[in-house]
């Protein structure tokens, strides 16, 4: 088992930082409008979902090139970067990290598989939970012969197609916004982006990031009320095609999509897309909310 960042902790000025580089305007990380949150369990602003994943997939990435696993990724052709997360609990700006990253497993074969179990705890308490995997094909479900709509860059920004299911939003990919992801999720930036080195690599998990903008964005046109019926997530599941993502570049158009897959009580569930230019699909997955103090 591997710790790491054993000494890191969030400000609200990187959940802030965080919330204004993904346009996140969810109440719960808003350092006033918390108080306002309709039986509000947590007692003052919470980091972001992506803005901990952020942290954690840098921390996975440091642990694949220290134990010699990017030579693998690449021999093996493991294009796909899948995450697996349940979130336990929230964090609070100020509390410790600590990341916990067991022993990789590989599986060889046609379906060939590098997997890691990972957690992260604040002060010592699990928050979130999961699987970080490698792999030849998808392993989220999501995605797999989707349909995407037809002049996908055509369409307005912040529409409902496909008789009002599915909702696009419209962002761009830029590096002034991943680099301040990357400081928001206390990553040091010059390890993915260094104009003086004329490095560019945009981080995995900042364009999935936008997904709680699109989500939030789809509520908002919905007449959602976010402080009467405050939303959280319950647990992500994505997968990135990071042949895709090694292709984009800054101020690459990416559209958002997201769609109902159920509403079973307080829980609802949305199959999600990020798309590049017109039909390049970036990622892929599912996310699935909770709803509080009903």
């Amino acid at each position: 088992m591997s710790p790491a960042r054993e000494s890191q902790h969030f400000l609200q000025i990187h959940i802030d930082v965080a919330r204004n580089a993904t346009d996140d305007f969810n109440p719960f990380h808003d350092p006033v409008r918390w108080r306002n949150i309709r039986n509000n369990p947590f007692d003052g602003p919470i980091a972001l979902g992506f803005q901990l994943e952020g942290l954690i997939a840098d921390g996975l990435e440091e642990f694949r090139a220290a134990n010699g696993e990017l030579e693998l990724i690449q021999r093996e052709r493991l294009h796909y970067s899948n995450f697996e997360f349940r979130f336990v609990g929230a964090v609070r700006p100020g509390q410790l990290l600590t990341l916990t990253i067991k022993p990789s497993r590989f599986r060889p074969g046609e379906e060939a598989v590098l997997s890691n179990r990972v957690s992260l705890y604040a002060d010592g308490k699990l928050v979130l939970t999961g699987y970080k995997r490698e792999s030849r094909t998808p392993c989220c479900e999501q995605g797999q012969g989707i349909s995407l709509p037809n002049n996908l860059e055509q369409l307005p920004d912040r529409m409902f197609v496909e008789n009002e299911e599915l909702f696009l939003k419209r962002k761009f990919i830029n590096t002034d916004g991943a680099k301040n992801f990357l400081c928001a999720c206390l990553v040091e930036q010059w390890k993915y982006i260094d104009e003086l080195a004329e490095k560019v690599r945009i981080p995995e998990m900042f364009p999935c990031s936008l997904i709680s903008c699109s989500l939030l964005e789809r509520a908002w046109a919905q007449g959602h009320d976010f402080e009467r019926q405050p939303l959280v997530y319950q647990s992500h599941a994505l997968s990135i095609d990071r042949r895709v993502l090694d292709d984009v570049r800054s101020n690459n158009v990416l559209h958002l999509l997201n769609r109902p897959l159920c509403v079973e009580g307080p829980a609802s569930s949305y199959e999600v897309y990020g798309v590049v230019g017109a039909d390049a699909l970036l990622f892929a997955g599912r996310i699935d909310l909770l709803a509080l103090g009903e």
